[in-house]
C-alpha cells in the first residue's frame, strides 16, 4: 500500500494541510512569510517544501525514482498538484525541482533559464528570490535566525564603534543585508561567482544599502584571506559559511569544510580584531569542529540557530567565535 501513488498523495496532501495549519499560524503570528512546510515528514515521500508567500517550491531527494510509484513524470504531476491544492497555490506558482544525488556544489546548479523571480519579506527586508532556475531560491530559510543574529550582533557591536563586516561565500548577500540593516559602518561581501554577486548587490540596493559603504568582490576566498592579512586589515565581524565542498576551476583548490575549516576559521581569526565575533555555519550533516584554532574561543550555537519551521536539527551546524583580545 506504501507504494501505491493514490495511497502516497492522500498521505502527503493530508500531512501538508495539517503542517499548513500548525506552522501557518506560527508564521502569522511571528511575521514570516518564507518557511518550510515538509522535509520528507514521511520516509516514503521523499519531497522538501517550502513556501515563499504565494510560491511553492518543492524539491525531490531521490535517486534512483524508480523506488517511487508510477513514472517519473506522473509522480511529479500528481504531488506537485496535490501540494499546490491543499495549500490554494495557483498552478503557475508551483516549481517542482529534482536534486540529483551528488552532495557537492549541488546549490550552484543552473537548471533552467526561464528567470522567474519574486521579491519577498523576510525581518522587515526584502530579497529577490530565482523560482525558476536553480536547486536553491537565493534564500536559504534555515538561515533566517542566524540572519537575524547577524543583524543583533552588528548593533551592539555599534554601541562601541563604526562596524565592518566581511561576509565570506556570501552567495546572494542575505547576511550583508542584514548586517547593513544592524548599522554596520561597511561590508564586504567575498564570492567566487560573478551572477551571484550581482543578485548580491540587488539585494542591498533593494533595502536602500548600495553605495560605497558597501564592496563587493569576486574572488577565491582563501587567495582573499591571505591578502587581507598581508595588507593588515581588521573586522570587527566575520560571516564565514562556505559550501561543503567546492572543486571550481576558479580556485587554485579544493574546498572541504571538514578538512579546511581550521584553517578557514585561522585566517579569519588573524584579521578580527581583538574582540571581534565571528559566525562560522556549515550544512555538512556529519560536521565535526576539529580544529579550531587558539587565537579564537569557539562555542557551538547549532540549536539556537534551528528555526520553528525544521523538523531536522542537522539541517546546518553554527558556531560562534570570538577573538582573544590579549
Amino acid at each position: 500500500m506504501a507504494n501505491d501513488l493514490e495511497y502516497q498523495v492522500d498521505i502527503f496532501a493530508n500531512r501538508l494541510n495539517k503542517r499548513a495549519k500548525h506552522i501557518g499560524k506560527w508564521a502569522r503570528r511571528n511575521g514570516v512569510s518564507c518557511y518550510r512546510l515538509y522535509d520528507a515528514d514521511v520516509p516514503e515521500i521523499p519531497l522538501v517544501v517550502d513556501r515563499y508567500e504565494n510560491y511553492l517550491h518543492i524539491c525531490e531527494y531521490h535517486a534512483p525514482h524508480k523506488n517511487l510509484p508510477g513514472s517519473p513524470e506522473e509522480y511529479r504531476r500528481r504531488m506537485g498538484d496535490a501540494a499546490r491544492r491543499t495549500l490554494g497555490i495557483p498552478e503557475s506558482n508551483l516549481f517542482y525541482k529534482t536534486r540529483r544525488k551528488t552532495g557537492r556544489g549541488e546549490q550552484y546548479e543552473k537548471l533552467s533559464t526561464s528567470q522567474v523571480t519574486a521579491v519577498v519579506q523576510e525581518g522587515g527586508l526584502r530579497f529577490l528570490i530565482n523560482l525558476s532556475d536553480y536547486l536553491d531560491t537565493g534564500l536559504f530559510l534555515d538561515h533566517r535566525i542566524t540572519r537575524s543574529m547577524v543583524r543583533d550582533m552588528v548593533v551592539e557591536l555599534g554601541e562601541t564603534g563604526p562596524v565592518r563586516v566581511l561576509n565570506l561565500f556570501s552567495y546572494t548577500g542575505s547576511f550583508t543585508v542584514y548586517a547593513a540593516a544592524g548599522g554596520a559602518a561597511s561590508t564586504v561581501s567575498v564570492d567566487l561567482s560573478p551572477t551571484y554577486t550581482s543578485w548580491a548587490r540587488e539585494n542591498l540596493a533593494l533595502n536602500g544599502y548600495a553605495g560605497g559603504n558597501h564592496r563587493f568582490e569576486v574572488a577565491d576566498v582563501f587567495a582573499f584571506l591571505e591578502r587581507e592579512r598581508a595588507r593588515g586589515a581588521r573586522y570587527d565581524l566575520l560571516i564565514l559559511d562556505p559550501p561543503t565542498f567546492s572543486n571550481s576551476k576558479k580556485m587554485s583548490r579544493t574546498l572541504d569544510v571538514q578538512r579546511d575549516h581550521g584553517e578557514l576559521l585561522a585566517s579569519c581569526g588573524h584579521i578580527l580584531r581583538p574582540g571581534g565575533l565571528l559566525l562560522f555555519s556549515t550544512n555538512r550533516r556529519r560536521f565535526r569542529l576539529s580544529d579550531a584554532p587558539s587565537l579564537l574561543s569557539v562555542q557551538e550555537i547549532t540549536r539556537e540557530t534551528i528555526p520553528q519551521d525544521f523538523r531536522n536539527g542537522r539541517i546546518h551546524h553554527a558556531y560562534l567565535a570570538e577573538r582573544s583580545t590579549s
